[in-house]
């Protein structure tokens, strides 16, 4: 049997086509544990190969080191620029948040560099919700605006976990002026909530970029990192739900992966990857949905044991002013 190559859809009104698979190079900072020089370079070598076209990063992963390692790993593929997309981001970095157009305007030049490009595909405001919307949308997005005419940039996107942030700097700029949005943690398995705002989103033209399909972690065998801001009512389902998949013989990344895929109205699904064996099964996952269709039976199960925690999600900074 031929193993379908991986789905590539349309991101809004951009032109761009997707990989139904966005590769998430924040791991890449060492963000979830160290990685050594080699596993990004591969990692992305091995990405590509297998049809990913959509590379993800920011200055803030790893304070710089995710870009540089994704930068490291794009010029080891040795192929024209027009066969990849890159997205990186502005106005979060280690040392806090700074949506001014001063800042953002140099943001870009820095990560060009570090990712040993020319342009990138999509400039994203990184978690605007920490900042101020009314800035974001009179002040930073403006200053993207003729970021793009530089021809740095080709697309501007914004970022963040609030959904509520979408709808208000979309309603206040100008219809194509924001052309991506990235949203995480609200379209797995535990959380649909993002469902509600595509019809919205495609009125708009936006293309939806859906990030952590295994929500930070909670939908994993190993469980959520220490920090994860979830409730310990979520936490615990989450991990009954885990150990139910696996006396099963089902893995529950494979699953929520598979649940975040089948939405065609989302572009993309951006997941954290640092090595080949997560490339692999993040692809095999994409593969056996698309040959098979989605496993009804164990995801009835799984949405029973979660349907008291459902789109239970966790505070992040709202300002409006």
């Amino acid at each position: 049997m031929a193993v379908p190559k991986l789905e590539m859809r349309p991101l809004g009104n951009t032109g761009l086509k997707l990989s139904s698979v966005g590769f998430g190079a924040s791991p890449l900072g060492s963000v979830f544990g160290s990685v050594s020089e080699s596993d990004p370079v591969a990692s992305v070598l091995e990405a590509f190969h297998l049809g990913i076209n959509f590379f993800d990063t920011s200055p803030y992963y790893g304070a710089t080191l995710s870009e540089k390692m994704l930068g490291k790993g794009l010029k080891a593929l040795g192929v024209p620029r027009s066969e990849y997309i890159v997205s990186t981001k502005c106005g979060r970095y280690r040392e806090g948040f700074d949506f001014s157009a001063e800042r953002v305007t140099k943001s870009i030049d820095e990560s060009l560099e570090r990712l040993q490009l020319d342009y990138v595909d999509i400039f994203q405001c990184h978690d605007i919700e920490f900042g101020s919307l009314d800035q974001v949308v009179n002040e930073t997005i403006p200053a993207l605006q003729k970021l793009k005419e530089s021809g740095k940039i080709r697309f501007i996107g914004i970022t963040g976990l609030p959904l509520e942030i979408f709808t208000y700097v979309l309603d206040r700029v100008p219809p194509g002026t924001v052309d991506v949005i990235l949203s995480y943690c609200h379209y797995s398995i535990n959380d649909s909530t993002l469902e509600d705002l595509l019809p919205y989103l495609k009125t708009k033209g936006v293309g939806v970029i859906s990030a952590s399909p295994l929500a930070m972690g909670l939908l994993t065998e190993f469980g959520p990192p220490e920090w994860h801001p979830a409730s310990p009512e979520l936490k615990s389902a989450c991990q009954a739900a885990a150990v139910y998949c696996k006396e099963k013989g089902k893995n529950i990344s494979k699953l929520a992966m598979q649940y975040s895929l089948s939405n065609k109205d989302i572009s993309t699904v951006l997941v954290g990857m640092n090595s080949v064996k997560q490339v692999e099964e993040n692809v095999a996952a994409a593969t056996e949905l698309a040959l098979f269709g989605k496993d009804h039976e164990t995801l009835a199960e799984v949405e029973a044991i979660l349907k008291p925690v459902k789109n239970q999600t966790w505070p992040s900074g709202i300002q409006r002013s």
